[in-house]
């Protein structure tokens, strides 16, 4: 399959980000528990996203480590960079912090669709994953937008 690579980056973006919110909600004050729910759901879907992509990619002979956090590409260090920055800040550069984490993620999906090298159920789940990550995104974009 032409898109493994891409499924792979996907993998990898996805487990960086559930490492960064993972970190954000060990850093989180009790004045922000509100953002714990929400921090913990987008960790549980990226998780969830790396999983199924991995299926995919090991359907087309790749063996993939579910683990493995990314280690190329300036994408992917947005999220990574998200992590050292999240301690000990006020509620909206936390958001500010989490937002730059899903525009990363963001992007990286649309490269990949963009290319068009997916197909079939391949295609389908990124979109599909696409479409969730951007619920997420907005989400934290409005309470960013809301925080003072």
């Amino acid at each position: 399959m032409k898109g493994i690579r891409h499924l792979k980056n996907l993998i990898e973006i996805n487990n960086d980000r559930t490492l960064g919110f993972r970190k954000a909600l060990e850093d989180l004050e009790p004045v922000n528990a509100d953002l714990k729910l929400i921090f913990t759901e987008s960790a549980a879907q990226s998780e969830h996203f790396a999983q199924e992509l991995t299926i995919l990619a090991e359907q087309h002979g790749t063996e993939v480590d579910e683990d493995d956090e990314s280690v190329a590409g300036a994408i992917h260090r947005a999220w990574i960079d998200v992590k050292a920055l999240f301690g000990g800040k006020d509620r909206k550069s936390i958001l500010e912090e989490a937002e730059r984490g899903e525009d990363a993620i963001k992007a990286a999906y649309k490269k990949v669709m963009d290319s068009g090298d997916l197909t079939g159920q391949a295609l389908e789940t990124v979109l599909d994953q696409a479409g969730q990550i951007r619920v997420s995104h907005d989400r934290i974009k409005a309470l960013r937008d809301s925080a003072s």
